[in-house]
């Protein structure tokens, strides 16, 4: 490339054809000795213009040309080094080495060469046209550029004249140039100020974002730190706690496998607390007086299977965990719960509280639930770590099997608890009576499961190591058609919408309105019938119930006397049926007044976490506290409940050896299997007294006991129990419950030995009598004309 031919400027930045100077010119060293007029030869005339206008204006106006002028001769010598590429690519000749630090000349020259390699590019004769025109119109640009710089050249220096009080001052003061100013064209605006201003806030915004962003990153660090360390903190704690529920508990051993803390619970449905007394629960009887024992245990009214199981598992009230019944209608859900619909009832929505089996796995110890009322209905989205489901045909003999399966596990798969539900006296007991030869039978059997599972224990090696808790339910009471009262003959039936509950009642008004005026029907129609009594809900309902607080319970009841029931005219027309005389089934019911002596449970444990001495009593307590106990004897914490109890257990001294204290009633009615109509003569019964064993037998008057219990439903005559000891002069056992004598331990034996005697003799007799039947399944009632109004009790 061929040198590029230096150009000298005269004063206005316009370019001549002046030899370049020597560096000895003062124009090379020294800027300020360029010439302010382009007419001048001398340095005096120079020197004499610029001791004349040399104040702060001109010097200022002076800088703003030389910057111009170098501006411009930036400008022409890229334009020349453009066009003469541009010539050099027209005429073939080889192009300068580009220079590396242009990137953008680069990316043009490479689009030029480009378009000259391609076939449709421009010829030579049409290239050099362009150029010739591209020649002329700047040399039309430089000079209209040469006249404006000339004009700005003279208005500068004639302002200069004024010194420092002209424009300049103005606009130092104001903070911006104006148009034409002495600073060049750049400046132009005559909002400078404004400008800036906005330049500084908007730097102040972008200071203050990046200051919130940094607060927003500082935040999401922090929050991270925090979760990472409530992590760390919480799989610590889980950790701490896992260790302490493991080893925290003592492990025992059998001689065979360690053992934590174990319990097992037996339901014997419809068990009646008095059935012990009847000699045919040999077993039963030694448990008794191995373990811990009230006279017997209160249910919960209703005294039904279903609330009295959830209350059993969780120590609540029937009005708290919402299981009022076998059935009843949830006026929010819109819904009826009926026990015997498995995906109606089996639903989480119904089942409030937190039974056992969700206290236990939630503090991570195994349980078993065979069977039990409620294990199936997926509480609080918890299952058991085993589970079975109801099964009414299964023999007892099954049950015992399953047991020991679970107790035989490896260390790490058994469940600390295991429930058993056994429906067998309940079933017996609705279809025959709870007098009845059919249930004395399934009451031996019952009692020999329990035995098969205690000699089970022992050859296990397991009877100090394992507790065992035996409860009921709930009672039952006989029942019969002259017993049953016509629901149509109380209420006008077309009023009521939902009908709750049975054998109790409890009715919903159509009309919420109408309520008061049904409540008023029913008491005046019950007047002269003293069986029946009727509540309203909010009103006068019994405060001993625990039986208002909960929607689900309808408004208003009727609540028979034990072995009464009412009966709707669709199930049963109750004149006809009186009048052709027919058997009313079932023959046994219960859900009625819980503190009622023919509703009365069971309750007896035995382990090492009822550390008392044999054959202890403790006071009469109601079934809400089982739940509390069951969580104590495998070490969880129990929820929240209504109990009141907590192991250990407070006796108040030990069973009395004496037959209980009963008072003879007249029952009216003595209902039989055997007969297809009820017995006419009168039986003598027995009803346990209420009064604490060791007082005095009170003696009272068979005409009071039937006033105060009216026409209640008698119990067979239990056949007395021999004294395990014989009657000594000072009166029986000390008060310290010390150590029976050597004679006292042989009587001991011997009744033993008689009861088991005794109670296989009667097993013997039954089996005779009802034919060789060997099955655990409850006995088909006799062919005979009977009236049902339950088409499946529990």
């Amino acid at each position: 490339m061929p040198p590029v031919r230096s150009l000298n400027t005269n004063s206005l930045g316009v370019a001549s054809n002046r030899e370049p100077t020597t560096l000895l010119s003062p124009s090379d060293y020294d800027a300020d000795a360029v010439s302010i007029r382009s007419d001048q030869d001398t340095d005096s005339e120079d020197d004499e213009r610029l001791a004349r206008a040399r104040n702060s204006r001109e010097l200022r106006a002076h800088d703003r040309l030389v910057l111009m002028e170098e501006e411009e001769l930036g400008q022409l010598v890229t334009e020349t080094r453009k066009k003469k590429e541009r010539e050099r690519r027209g005429s073939g000749l080889p192009l300068p080495i580009p220079n590396p630090l242009n990137l953008f000349a680069r990316r043009l020259s490479d689009a030029s060469r480009s378009r000259s390699a391609s076939p449709y590019s421009a010829s030579a004769g049409e290239q050099s046209s362009v150029s010739a025109g591209e020649h002329s119109s700047a040399k039309e640009k430089r000079s209209r550029r040469k006249s404006r710089r000339k004009a700005k050249r003279d208005r500068l220096l004639a302002d200069a004249q004024h010194g420092e009080d002209g424009e300049l001052m103005y606009e130092m003061e104001e903070g911006a140039m104006k148009d034409g100013s002495d600073t060049g064209e750049s400046s132009d605006r005559d909002d400078s100020d404004e400008v800036d201003r906005k330049t500084l806030l908007h730097m102040a915004a972008v200071k203050a974002n990046r200051r919130r962003t940094c607060c927003r990153w500082a935040l999401v660090y922090v929050l991270i730190a925090v979760a990472f360390v409530i992590l760390v903190l919480l799989a610590w704690k889980l950790s701490v706690q896992k260790r302490t529920s493991r080893h925290a508990q003592t492990m025992v051993s059998n001689g065979t496998a360690l053992f934590a803390p174990t319990t097992i619970l037996i339901s014997l449905d419809g068990f009646r607390a008095d059935f012990v007394d009847r000699g045919l629960t040999p077993r039963l009887h030694a448990f008794i007086k191995e373990g811990i024992s009230p006279r017997y245990m209160l249910p919960s009214f209703p005294s039904v299977t279903f609330p009295n199981h959830y209350t059993i598992a969780t120590g609540l009230y029937p009005e708290s965990h919402g299981v009022v019944g076998n059935t009843f209608w949830d006026p929010t859900l819109q819904e009826e719960f009926y026990y015997t619909d498995p995906k109606r009832s089996m639903d989480p929505k119904w089942w409030l509280g937190e039974p056992f089996w969700v206290t236990a796995q939630k503090q991570r110890l195994k349980t078993a639930i065979h069977m039990w009322p409620g294990s199936e209905a997926h509480v609080l989205n918890t299952e058991p770590t085993y589970m079975d489901r109801y099964n009414g045909k299964e023999k007892l003999s099954k049950k015992v099997d399953r047991l020991f399966h679970f107790l035989d596990m490896p260390d790490s798969d058994r469940p600390q608890i295991i429930a058993a539900y056994v429906p067998n006296v309940d079933a017996v007991g609705h279809s025959f009576g709870p007098n009845s030869t059919e249930i004395r039978g399934t009451i031996q059997k019952v009692d020999e499961m329990l035995d098969s599972i205690f000699k089970g224990l022992e050859e296990r090696h397991l009877t100090g190591i394992v507790n065992v808790v035996v409860v009921s339910d709930h009672g039952m009471a006989t029942t019969d058609i002259s017993r049953l009262v016509q629901l149509e003959d109380l209420v006008d039936i077309n009023k009521i919408e939902h009908t709750d509950g049975w054998p109790l009642v409890g009715l919903r008004p159509k009309n919420p309105d109408d309520l008061s005026d049904i409540h008023k029907q029913l008491v005046e129609k019950t007047k002269s019938n003293p069986n029946l009594d009727v509540y309203l809900r909010d009103v006068d309902m019994p405060e001993r119930y625990h039986f208002s607080k909960n929607e689900r319970i309808a408004p208003l009841w009727i609540v028979p006397k034990a072995g009464w029931a009412l009966v709707k005219m669709e199930e049963m027309n109750l004149k006809e049926a009186q009048a052709k005389g027919a058997v009313y089934q079932p023959r046994g019911l219960h859900g009625y007044d819980h503190e009622h002596p023919l509703m009365r449970a069971i309750f007896v444990a035995r382990g090492p976490a009822f550390p008392h001495q044999p054959n202890s009593e403790v006071e009469v307590f109601q079934n809400i506290n089982v739940y509390n106990m069951l969580c104590d004897s495998v070490g969880v914490n129990p929820a929240p409940n209504n109990g009141t109890l907590r192991l250990p257990l407070k006796p108040i001294g030990l069973h009395s050896d004496e037959p209980a204290n009963v008072v003879e009633i007249s029952s009216p009615v003595a209902a039989s299997s055997t007969s297809a109509k009820p017995q006419p003569e009168s039986t003598k019964s027995l009803l346990v007294n209420p009064v604490t064993t060791g007082s005095p037998s009170p003696t009272v008057k068979t005409e009071t006991v039937t006033k105060t219990l009216e026409k209640t439903v008698g119990v067979d005559q239990p056949t007395p129990q021999p004294s395990d000891k014989p009657s000594d002069q000072d009166g029986g056992e000390n008060a310290g419950g010390g150590d029976k004598s050597t004679l006292d331990k042989v009587a001991d034996k011997v009744t033993n030995f008689w009861d088991w005697f005794t109670g296989k003799v009667s097993n013997w007799w039954d089996k005779v009598s009802n034919s060789g039947d060997n099955s655990d399944e409850p006995p088909e009632p006799p062919n005979q004309e009977v009236h049902s109004t339950s088409p499946q009790l529990d």
